[in-house]
């Protein structure tokens, strides 16, 4: 089951990256030529938002059935998996949800909404690449490209 669920989240990842960027180009897209909030937009951007969900169940099991919380944090690879990880993941996850919600609260039909989408997405964006780039750093098994 671990190995299933692994092999889940590592693919599942790219579908997240690849629809987080479409949102965010087509956010920036429609704020600067202030073009109308579509349903096409809105239903971009709530996959983009499942995704990111399913994504972060997946890493919840593996976290959990793993034991990464009982990582030893004097090491590196230990105190990115067992903290920063699963931290900047969460706060990615939180500023996707909220970059949603807030397009959908808005009065405004277009510019705003992409605006609220482009910027909470496109910050999780680079939280996410950040985050990446440190478990590179922290875990020399790791490559940007999955395990290698």
């Amino acid at each position: 089951m671990y190995e299933i669920l692994k092999s889940a989240h590592s693919g599942w990842r790219y579908l997240v990256v690849i629809l987080l960027l479409v949102a965010v180009v087509k956010a920036i897209a429609g704020a600067a030529g202030k073009k109308e909030y579509t349903e096409g937009d809105r239903k971009l951007n709530v996959f983009t938002l499942i995704s990111a969900h399913i994504q972060l169940v997946f890493g919840l099991l593996l976290y959990f059935m793993n034991d990464w919380y009982k990582a030893d944090s004097s090491v590196a690879v230990g105190r990115y998996w067992k903290m920063e990880h699963i931290a900047m993941m969460v706060l990615a996850i939180i500023l996707i949800t909220y970059g949603n919600a807030r397009s959908k609260k808005t009065a405004d039909s277009g510019a705003v909404r992409h605006k609220n989408i482009a910027l909470y997405f496109g910050l999780a964006l680079i939280l996410i690449t950040v985050a990446v780039f440190a478990m590179v750093k922290a875990d020399p098994t790791r490559s940007l490209f999955g395990i290698s």
